[in-house]
């Protein structure tokens, strides 16, 4: 074992338990941890598009934005929370039409403010939001392990060679499957119980956190850079460890909102109307 991939999982481990525990805890807990995920991929965002440099004013209206956004987290506001990201958004826009350049601040803004609303929103206070990140938890981390061992060892035809060489169809078709069985399997075990709805939500989350992981590949590739930083060890950056848990998050806080489902098949489905918020 090379001495980067025993510093990858020992970091990987201290990382899994950190979260895990705030995932338990709840509360002001998780929503810190939420916004400390947040803060953290808004500067490395802003740092691969070097948005102080290129669009200094979008990217300090952008910082404006994104802490106000913690700040309502923290106190349980999340529709002032999520004003903020969109104020922030748009005035990172109007600053680009401006001074040029806001665009990518714009984007910033976006992907992290939502990346902390929606995690904390999904997590909420009581004992249906822990299930529901241990369901995200569970899905998101099995695509993406599953994704890189599976397309290794099989290979085949590329997935998006021009965003992302290493990525192959084996990997990720292994990776969506290896998410809705993790799914199931956390709905079977938290409800002993599911329904159909139960393996389509896993589904559409596992899908939904390989596009996040091919955005965060574009967006690197667009710019040069190897990792978004190397603030974990071993790892690189935030970005690197959450890019499939933030679109996954997305997909969840979305779906919750806007799915008008009522009617539920049996007592697990209650775990997946929780995670969707309905």
């Amino acid at each position: 074992m090379s001495r980067e991939l025993r510093l990858r999982i020992v970091s990987g481990v201290i990382l899994g338990i950190l979260v895990l525990a705030a995932t338990w805890a709840g509360g002001i807990w998780f929503r810190s941890l939420s916004v400390l995920i947040m803060v953290l991929v808004h500067y490395e965002f802003s740092t691969i598009t070097n948005a102080p440099v290129k669009a200094p004013l979008a990217n300090a209206i952008g910082w404006l934005s994104v802490l106000a956004t913690a700040g309502f987290i923290l106190t349980s506001l999340p529709s002032m929370a999520l004003a903020a990201i969109i104020i922030g958004a748009a005035g990172a826009v109007l600053a680009g039409v401006i001074r040029g350049a806001g665009l990518w601040s714009a984007t910033a803004v976006l992907y992290a403010g939502f990346s902390g609303l929606a995690l904390a929103e999904i997590r909420g206070e009581g004992h249906f939001g822990l299930f529901a990140m241990l369901f995200l938890f569970a899905i998101v981390w099995s695509t993406d392990i599953l994704a890189y061992f599976c397309g290794r060892a099989l290979g085949g035809p590329k997935l998006a060679p021009r965003i992302s060489p290493g990525k192959t169809w084996s990997g990720a078709v292994f990776g969506a499957a290896a998410g809705v069985g993790a799914g199931v399997g956390v709905a079977l075990i938290v409800r002993q119980g599911g329904g159909l709805m139960i393996p389509l939500i896993a589904l559409i989350l596992a899908v939904a956190s390989e596009i996040g992981d091919l955005f965060e590949s574009w967006v690197k590739r667009r710019f040069g850079a190897k990792d978004s930083s190397q603030l974990i060890p071993g790892h690189g950056g935030v970005m690197d460890r959450v890019d499939g848990l933030v679109f996954a998050a997305f997909a969840a806080f979305l779906l919750g909102n806007l799915l008008p489902l009522a009617d539920h098949a049996g007592v697990a489905d209650e775990l997946a109307a929780r995670l969707l918020g309905l």
